[in-house]
């Protein structure tokens, strides 16, 4: 178990790609807060099974849009599993609209949560990890964030924002003995795709991915081991795409 005796926070952790990572992440070792905003029943199940296979877990409710929610999530993650090692920033919601129609509250309520929930928690974070010269950020990013897609501004936007913020926190917390990665999801089987998957069942956009085929969670989440274990341990301010080589074609599809 490459995490024995580490702990992590994962935030957004009670369903798709976050509950993959805390399930991995507790595989390998690690003691797991299970961070949630309104799915308790869901966190605790997630929290159940890393229990039952042997691993220690707390469920918490905070909502990382709000600063002193996320100072409190730290606190709680230190207090009830002895201290931290490892933050994993997943947290995220989308909400699409083309830019000429979508409401203004709807378009940053997506940067307050994708982009706010990455600083507030990172922000909370600082000080422990600075303090014991340790500590270990992983961002779950996007290929949009390195791109676009109709109706995806606000998303794509945030996105590229925590790509940024990534880089830039990995040199400034770097003479602390701080590593700050992301990893940018291509096309994931979560319910955050569900819109793409109505009309056809995501065949069309199947059709654009190398592999023909999404990512599953556990797939992201392998990676997210990966970045939080020592293998790792020289690699800071990158973002690593898992997107089966989407983003690395000339044009979509294939010629033939």
């Amino acid at each position: 178990m490459t995490l024995e005796g580490r702990v992590a926070l994962v935030t957004g952790s009670s369903r798709g790609i976050g509950r993959a990572i805390a399930l991995r992440l507790a595989a390998d070792g690690a003691a797991i807060a299970v961070n949630y905003r309104s799915r308790k029943d869901e966190a605790e199940r997630v929290v159940e099974e890393i229990t039952s296979a042997g691993g220690r877990a707390i469920p918490l409710q905070v909502d990382v849009s709000d600063p002193e929610a996320a100072q409190r999530l730290v606190r709680e993650t230190i207090d009830g599993l002895g201290g931290l090692h490892v933050l994993v920033n997943n947290a995220g919601v989308a909400q699409d609209g083309l830019i000429y129609d979508q409401a203004p509250a709807d378009w940053w309520e997506v940067l307050k949560v994708n982009v706010g929930g990455v600083y507030n928690c990172t922000h909370a974070v600082a000080g422990h990890f600075m303090s014991q010269r340790e500590g270990n950020i992983i961002n779950i990013s996007s290929v949009m964030g390195e791109g676009g897609w109709v109706g995806q501004s606000n998303y794509s936007a945030s996105k590229g924002a925590v790509n940024s913020f990534t880089r830039a926190a990995a040199i400034e917390l770097a003479r602390f003995e701080i590593r700050v990665n992301a990893v940018l999801a291509g096309y994931t089987a979560t319910d955050l795709i569900g819109g793409l998957l109505e009309k056809d069942g995501g065949k069309n956009i199947k059709r654009q991915l190398p592999f023909r085929e999404f990512a599953t969670p556990e797939q992201v989440a392998g990676v997210v081991s990966f970045l939080a274990g020592e293998d790792s341990s020289y690699v800071t301010g990158e973002l690593l795409r898992v997107d089966g080589g989407w983003a690395g074609q000339l044009g979509l599809g294939r010629s033939k």
